[in-house]
């Protein structure tokens, strides 16, 4: 039943937003150089790595790639825009019509980053068990959680209870609480 809302869900915004896909393109290009989209390799359902993508919203010309911290310097002008609104998550839709992604789930790890937190904290493993999320129960809970293992720790808190408890009404609390989020132009 969540593969089917979430296929119907991602065809539907897919259709709707696809006509703004190019304008933001244009603008993305002309902000800075480089691709539209960034795409990135995450670790998946069953440590299975897969291909995100979200349209670019930092510099690509001396980006050392490192996780991203509040406020951080290589975020273009319009990328802050598309981050607070999370336009820049719309091509995720495309993950999820491949079965790679699901709208609400923990949200997936670099592999060097995933392997590194498997071996330091326990039961870190068990957020593969299901698909990856566009947004969670972690995204909404009102704190942002780095990288750090400390915070990690904190995020896994939140996925694992995701996972033990997860719903259609769960699922339908996460979306509107993102929604929400969106509209009060929250997050990082």
């Amino acid at each position: 039943l969540k593969r089917s809302y979430d296929l119907i869900l991602a065809f539907f915004v897919f259709i709707i937003t696809l006509l703004f896909w190019p304008l933001i393109g244009i603008i993305i290009k002309l902000n800075s150089r480089g691709s539209i989209f960034y795409i990135q390799e995450r670790v998946g359902k069953n440590n299975k790595v897969f291909n995100l993508i979200k349209f670019r919203t930092m510099k690509q010309e001396g980006n050392s790639q490192r996780p991203t911290v509040p406020n951080d310097p290589r975020v273009t002008r319009f990328g802050n825009f598309l981050r607070k609104t999370r336009i820049d998550e719309l091509p995720q839709v495309i993950n999820i019509i491949k079965g790679e992604m699901s709208f609400i789930g923990p949200r997936p790890e670099r592999p060097g980053l995933a392997q590194q937190l498997q071996a330091e904290i326990p039961f870190y493993n068990e957020r593969i068990l299901v698909l990856p999320g566009v947004t969670g129960w972690d995204q909404v809970c009102g704190e942002y959680h780095s990288p750090a293992k400390k915070d990690t720790i904190k995020k896994l808190q939140y996925d694992l209870y995701y996972i033990k408890n997860r719903s259609i009404f769960m699922d339908l609390v996460i979306i509107l609480k993102t929604v929400r989020t969106v509209m009060r132009r929250g997050g990082v």
